[in-house]
């Protein structure tokens, strides 16, 4: 959508992120699809979803598409990817942005429900630690309904396979290598775009406060994941989707 008030091209920036996440990412959109597929037959096509670390709001875009009926209440940090996702989805009463640091204790007390049907989140958690991701996942229990879903789409890779995961990385980078020279936007090239769009300049500006070029996180691989969060009181929690880096669980309250 355009700002009619500045003219900015909200879903032009919106599409710029996902090319961008994309070249990292090929497989994206299975990923999501999976996701979606998981939120019907868990908890139907109407869920309340909230999107934890929501970015641009890719999963909300994806959500009240495939769900016309969905509401969801995106949460994130960054003020430069919240401004675009604010605009994107500005008049739909379907949207709420909160803005909270998911390392805040009381994070939650911010969100205009006490529980969601569906909590989903891609491609963001590993910018935590894991202990600290392990105090996130205890926190989240308590928000998602009973017989509602968790799940979480992020770079697990498989710690006994190195010759494996070296094999997959080589490939996978080749095809990156061959995309960026046809002129595909990496991280830096596209925060070097927000940060000269004027709309954008301040917002990003403060991102790199907060978060300077990136976080420094981890990545425990999924077995941590699923036994971590029947830990946190999820009664079950699985793979449900994986490529050779990367892997979708699902832990079911």
């Amino acid at each position: 959508m355009t700002d009619a008030a500045t003219g900015t091209d909200w879903q032009a920036w919106q599409d710029s992120w996902d090319r961008q996440q994309e070249w990292y990412m090929p497989d994206r959109e299975e990923r999501f699809r999976v996701m979606l597929d998981m939120v019907e037959a868990v908890v139907g096509a109407a869920p309340r979803v909230l999107d934890l670390a929501c970015g641009t709001g890719s999963i909300t875009d994806r959500v009240l598409k495939r769900f016309p009926d969905a509401i969801s209440t995106g949460v994130d940090l960054d003020p430069a990817l919240l401004t675009i996702a604010e605009g994107h989805f500005a008049g739909d009463d379907r949207v709420t942005f909160v803005t909270a640091d998911l390392k805040d204790p009381d994070w939650a007390a911010r969100l205009p429900y006490d529980s969601y049907d569906a909590v989903l989140t891609a491609t963001a958690l590993h910018w935590l630690h894991s202990p600290r991701l392990a105090v996130l996942y205890g926190q989240l229990a308590p928000l998602v309904r009973t017989g509602g879903v968790f799940m979480n789409a992020d770079h697990m890779p498989d710690p006994t396979t190195p010759l494996i995961n070296a094999a997959e990385r080589a490939h996978r980078h080749a095809g990156m290598d061959r995309a960026r020279a046809e002129g595909v936007l990496d991280w830096a090239d596209w925060w070097a775009l927000a940060a000269a769009d004027p709309l954008l300049a301040e917002p990003t500006k403060k991102r790199y406060e907060i978060y300077g070029e990136h976080a420094d996180g981890d990545t425990p691989d999924d077995a941590w994941h699923a036994r971590t969060l029947r830990e946190a009181g999820f009664s079950e929690a699985r793979t449900v989707w994986r490529s050779p880096s990367d892997a979708l669980v699902l832990g079911l309250k």
